[in-house]
């Protein structure tokens, strides 16, 4: 059995906060700010909830996919950035859809957390014990970023993306390759509420986003080819067989350097984040959606999708869009 992607939806919070609305909170410019990161906008959740914007996208995933939420065996959502440290987002999303007989959960790879979620749906479905499940990436970043820090508050926007995987006869995922290196944890990190019990007060404060930018921006460009790489080669295939390659929508400067590292024509590397900025774990989903609805993905095309984040994970998957 294999496993094809039938159905994909998106959200974006109304608000939409331009690089010029930015710079009246930190010292920087539209200019500075788009020449490094190709950012121009980016949403912001004023009354959307992480839960609200999953059901969302997952209600305009299911409508796609021409299912019902009775349907689903399996949820699971990737996120950085849940409303609630228990019970998962996955739960929350499952009892606002009705979807009684789904199995639900949460999976934490930061930035790659939807192309773990494909990658354990896909075993799912391997195994014959799930016909359809729904995917989810979504992120409320803008309540774990600090607003007064010029070199993480110009990147990170809110929204989700969720896809349908669905049991199927036809050519769909091929493969998937996923790696971690916790060794480059405090290369780009959060913290999470500290000790306080009857023996300890440890409170450090609110934790956001830190980042060591350059770090992170050496990591993709390598990793990310490589990932890219294998997949070509382990099914005996050449870049211009590659109809898309759906990246995570990090940086543009990343892109721009896969795509001169690999010889990939820009066109075949499609980008949205100059209005999304990066969404971490819904930036592959959200783009995904974006493709299919405009009809730049057709059936049989070829694509890999891949991302990379925090732990340090990166994840890649070669697949035919059904």
């Amino acid at each position: 059995m294999n496993s094809i992607i039938s159905g994909t939806g998106s959200y974006l919070p109304p608000i939409s906060m331009s690089n010029d609305d930015i710079a009246k909170l930190v010292t920087t410019s539209d200019e500075w700010i788009y020449e490094r990161t190709g950012i121009k906008r980016r949403h912001i959740a004023k009354e959307d909830t992480t839960v609200s914007m999953a059901v969302k996208a997952a209600k305009a995933a299911i409508e796609d996919a021409n299912i019902s939420a009775e349907d689903l065996d399996l949820i699971i959502v990737g996120t950085i950035s849940a409303d609630e440290l228990l019970p998962s987002t996955a739960c929350r999303v499952q009892a606002s859809l009705g979807a009684s007989k789904a199995v639900a959960f949460d999976v934490n790879a930061a930035c790659s957390g939807f192309l773990f979620a494909m990658s354990i749906a896909n075993a799912y479905i391997k195994s014959n014990t799930c016909k359809h499940a729904l995917i989810i990436g979504v992120e409320t970043l803008s309540k774990i970023t600090d607003w007064t820090d010029r070199g993480t508050c110009v990147l990170f926007g809110d929204g989700g993306g969720a896809a349908i995987l669905s049991a199927s006869q036809d050519k769909g995922i091929i493969q998937i390759n996923q790696g971690s290196d916790g060794r480059g944890g405090d290369k780009l990190y959060c913290l999470s509420r500290s000790n306080e019990n009857p023996y300890t007060s440890t409170d450090k404060g609110l934790g956001y986003i830190t980042m060591d930018g350059p770090s992170i921006f050496k990591f993709a460009i390598k990793q990310v080819p490589k990932v890219i790489n294998n997949l070509i080669n382990d099914n005996n295939l050449n870049i211009d067989d590659i109809s898309l390659f759906v990246l995570h929508q990090a940086n543009l400067r990343i892109l721009n350097t896969i795509s001169k590292r690999l010889d990939i024509p820009m066109d075949k590397i499609p980008a949205n984040m100059d209005e999304c900025g990066n969404t971490s774990a819904a930036s592959v989903p959200i783009l995904l959606d974006h493709l299919n609805k405009s009809g730049k993905l057709k059936s049989g095309d070829l694509i890999i999708v891949a991302g990379f984040g925090a732990g340090l994970t990166w994840g890649g998957a070669l697949l035919y869009w059904h």
